[in-house]
This record gives structure tokens, sequence and C-alpha cells, in this order.
């Protein structure tokens, strides 16, 4: 059988997860702690429905006396809403000491990712409030997000530009809202025409005899025959690059991808020149090298240049591109031969080695039934003493298997001990943090930074979509799952 390689990401953390505060102020404060993050947590109380917010210590900050519901919005910035008595269905913002920057009333509100900017919406009419409750843009008729720096704010009739200070950056009206990336838009002004406009309204470009696709390669165009349905590129001078003859155009960071007749061609931004490929596709690897597309009919791949040049021939099983310890690596399988080369493609590890885990600064290798951490800048081997042996097919984002004295644990692509190998197994789940740990035939659950979320004492657990009911008796106790994050670094 092919022995599988596992591309992922994985570090040690410190300090507590905000999963594992959060069940900690569960018990101090004897309520559930629904959520907590970045020094604040919001409980509800069961019985009455009632919510509140606790800060990292356990103090309770606010409490509201009725029904009700909080949420986090920001930093130390809350949305209440309550749902009894005289203020039902009303919503208010409120810092965490529950005093109210903009009042309860019944409005609607929409924000931007990371900034403190909430469109505030009520009777019909729509103002911007920044988190600390100020009036950025008074009530209009209506107000758009446009990117995470300008609004479209729509007065008698016409849409205006403003920025995030509440500051009209330009007298140029509009007829709709629009939607700025890097900073740019496309404006349709007629067949084949147009004109591409920055976050200030400032006209960068005209277009004139072209229909205009994609902007996001700015200068570099994407143009559609309507008629035809075939893709070209122009520049910004709109002066043609490709003909519009092309069934499918693809933007990337450095390429445009065009595809016809089942063959790819690249338009390479930097050259700014086309090269024809006689592969149906390709994915970029680094320094101007291509993998080509694997498909039932082929399943090999093969590494190439823009130029065609054949680098690798189409023989592999696997190729991918990788950055470890800052560094370009390619990785190839064929059969069961694996192999890691650098910028200069040599390879990195020596005969009879073999690549079992790949991490951010480091690569786990086997020889000989042992174990080692390899440097591949320093190209250094350093044996994992006592680590026996590799959960198989494991797939947690750290090295979880047995010691020599047959118990599990975990170490962290570096070789350090994460979590202690005293356990009898250890059952981990794809995509989460949150794992199972099992001693004397009692089940408990830990995560990435070895943090006791429930203690090993129960008798049986239950796995479903969200997370782990863990049951000893008639104690019932449930964990959530919380999501892996950066975890493949394959470029």
């Amino acid at each position: 059988m092919k022995k599988l390689i596992f591309v992922l990401f994985s570090s040690v953390c410190f300090g507590q997860t905000d999963q594992y505060k959060q069940i900690l102020l569960t018990k101090k404060i004897g309520r559930e702690i629904r959520s907590y993050s970045k020094g604040y947590g919001v409980f509800t109380e069961a019985r009455t429905g009632n919510t509140g917010i606790v800060d990292s210590l356990g103090n309770i900050t606010f409490a509201y006396p009725l029904k009700s519901e909080i949420s986090r919005l920001w930093k130390d910035r809350f949305i209440l809403k309550v749902k009894a008595g005289n203020s039902n269905g009303k919503t208010a913002l409120i810092d965490e000491k529950g005093k109210e920057l903009i009042s309860l009333d019944n409005f609607r509100f929409r924000t931007w990712e990371n900034k403190d900017r909430m469109i505030y919406t009520k009777q019909g009419k729509e103002c911007v409030y920044d988190f600390n409750g100020n009036q950025i843009i008074p009530f209009s008729d209506k107000i758009e997000f446009a990117s995470e720096s300008r609004f479209f704010v729509k007065k008698n009739g016409v849409w205006l530009i403003y920025d995030f200070d509440g500051k009209q950056v330009s007298d140029r009206e509009f007829t709709t809202d629009l939607r700025f990336y890097k900073g740019r838009t496309y404006i349709t002004t007629g067949d084949k025409s147009g004109e591409i406009i920055d976050n200030n309204g400032k006209t960068l470009t005209i277009i004139s005899n072209h229909n205009v696709d994609n902007i996001n390669a700015f200068p570099f165009l994407v143009t559609l025959d309507t008629i035809k349905n075939k893709y070209g590129i122009i520049n910004d001078k709109e002066n043609v690059i490709a003909d519009e003859i092309y069934e499918q155009a693809f933007v990337g960071r450095e390429y445009i991808y065009l595809t016809k007749d089942d063959k790819v061609s690249i338009f390479s931004k930097k050259e700014e020149k086309v090269y024809d490929l006689d592969y149906h596709y390709v994915n970029p690897l680094f320094n101007g090298l291509f993998k080509t597309s694997q498909d039932q009919n082929n399943p090999k791949a093969a590494v190439v240049r823009l130029n065609g040049e054949v680098v690798f021939p189409k023989e592999y099983d696997r190729i991918e591109g990788l950055t470890i310890a800052g560094d370009k690596y390619l990785y190839l399988r064929k059969n069961d031969e694996e192999k890691i080369l650098d910028k200069d493609l040599k390879n990195v590890i020596s005969e009879d080695y073999e690549i079992e885990k790949i991490f951010p600064d480091t690569l786990i290798l086997s020889k000989d039934n042992l174990y080692y951490t390899f440097f591949p800048k320093g190209r250094q081997y350093v044996e994992l003493k006592g680590f026996k042996e590799m959960k198989s097919l494991e797939m947690y984002p750290m090295l979880v298997g047995r010691n020599i004295d047959n118990f599990y644990g975990i170490l962290d692509g570096e070789g350090k001990e994460v979590v202690p190998f005293i356990y009898d197994d250890i059952i981990t789940f794809p995509g989460v943090n949150e794992f199972i740990i099992k001693k004397d035939n009692k089940f408990g659950v830990s995560n990435h930074k070895n943090e006791p979320l429930a203690e090993v004492v129960f008798d049986k657990f239950i796995q479903d979509k969200k997370g782990l009911k863990l049951i000893k008796g008639k104690e019932i106790q449930y964990i959530y799952f919380t999501e892996q994050k950066d975890r493949n670094f394959i470029d």
C-alpha cells in the first residue's frame, strides 16, 4: 500500500484557550458560559433565560434582569436583545458593564468584520455609528458597505462615496452602490464601454471597445466576447494581449490561466507574455515551476516551466510546493519513493529515511524503526528517543503515538512533549483540536494545549458533528469542538 503523507500546520501554543477558560468560568460562577474570548464571556441562566457578562477573573460585570440575549460584537462591545418586559424586541449596543452606548430601541444593524462601524437601520432610514455610540454618518435614504474603508450613501436618489470617518470623499454621483476590490471597481457605461475607478471616485481607465469581465489582475483585464462566450486579456490602455478565443479565464496572484480545446495557456503578469502549454491545466509551485493536472485518465503529474520545459516527467503520484522554516521546497512522490527538494531541486534528505509528517519548520522521519526530527535548513537529524510508533493514518496536526512503554502521548514538530505518554489510547477527530484520552477504560477530553477539558472519569463517549458527549451514570458533560486553523501550508 502506498504510504500517505499529511502536510499539516502545528505549533505549540501557550496560555489558556478560550474554550478551557469558558469551562473554568462556568464551574467558578455556576452558570453556563456560552462563549468566551478576549477577556469576556457571556452567560445564560438556564431557569430564567436571563443573560450577563463575566470577565476573565469570574467577576460578573453585567446581568440583565429579564429574558434576553447578549452577543459579542467587538472587543468589549456587545449587542443586547431583550425578549421580555416593556423592552421586548428592542436592541442596544452596550459595553462590558452594560452601559448603553446606543440606547434600547427597535433597530437593525450590519457590521463589517474587524471594523468598529455599524450601519443602523430604523424606520426605513439608515445612519452609521462607531462602537462608542458616536454617529459617524447622519440618517440617509440607504447606506451600504463598499469595502473595508468605504461606504456608499444614498441621498436624494443618488449614491455618494464616504470613508469610515464619515467624510464624503468625492462629489461624483452614482446611480447604484458598488463594491471595491483592492480599492478599485468597474462601471459599465454602455455596450463594450466602461471605466475603472478607485475608491475615491477617480477614473483610472476608460474602456471603449471591450466587455470587461474581471479587473482583479489590474492593470491587466479579462475581457469577454458575450456573443461567442470567449475570453481574452487587455491592459489598462486597451491594448490586446490575448485574443478572445479562450473558453475560460482564471485570475491568480502572478498569472492568468486561459483554457482552450482542453489545453491551458498562462499569461505572466511580470513578463506580460502568454505561454501555451500542452497540458489540460497546471497549478503554480514556486520559482516559475508548475505541476500538471491529474485525472482518472492520467493520474500522474509532471513538473514543468512556463516555456513548457519538463523538469520532472509525468510519472509522479503527488507533487506539492511547500514552505518549511520560511524556505521553498518541492515534494515528490512516485510509488513508495518520496523526496523533498530545495529551490535548486537537490534532495535534502539522506537515503533510507522515510517521511512521516511535515510541519512548518521541521519534518518527522523514520529509519530502521527509529524516529527523527529533521531540520531542513541545517540538515540536522535529532532522534526522538523513547518514541516507538506513530499512530497509523493519524491526521492530527501533531505527532500522536506510543512510547517504548506502550503508552500514548503527543509530540510537537520539534519533538517536544505536548501530551504526556501516560494514556492507553488517544482518539482524534478530523479538523478539530479536541481528542479523547483513555486510561484504565475511562475516557476524558484534552486538546492541543493539553488542557483537561473533561476529566478521565467517564464510562463512554458519543461523537456528533458539534462535539463530544461524555457519560458517567446520569452525569453528562458536553465538549464542543473547536476548529483547527491554518492547518495546511502547502503553497
